[in-house]
């Protein structure tokens, strides 16, 4: 199945780009929590006490990871990218750094 032009030719409104980054940070933060929950190991999510600090089931963990999956895909939709939107690309992969440099600092002295 093809693209038209005209999908590709019509610019992003604003708000594709807020999915797009949102899309990115999402499908990003499914990553630690869903290798940690099959891994059997520990780690914060935000139903741990206290929120963000403490430890979570693996399960939670792994139920965590795909609503993140979930939420990424559908915000991914909803920001209509494909490799002919640059912009809305580079976006979702700043979406994609800032939360990696996030957590990285937040989880870096809490996970042992």
């Amino acid at each position: 199945m093809t693209k038209t032009d005209k999908q590709i030719e019509e610019p992003m409104k604003w708000y594709h780009y807020i999915a797009a980054f949102f899309a990115g940070a999402f499908l990003t933060n499914a990553v630690p929590h869903f290798v940690n929950g099959i891994s059997g190991n520990g780690f914060p999510t935000p139903f741990a006490t206290p929120p963000g600090q403490g430890l979570s089931s693996p399960l939670t963990n792994v139920l965590w990871a795909l609503f993140n999956v979930l939420a990424g895909y559908l915000l991914f939709r909803v920001s209509r990218l494909n490799s002919g939107r640059k912009l809305g690309l580079f976006i979702f992969f700043i979406g994609m750094i800032l939360i990696s440099i996030m957590s990285s600092i937040t989880f870096m002295d809490k996970v042992k």
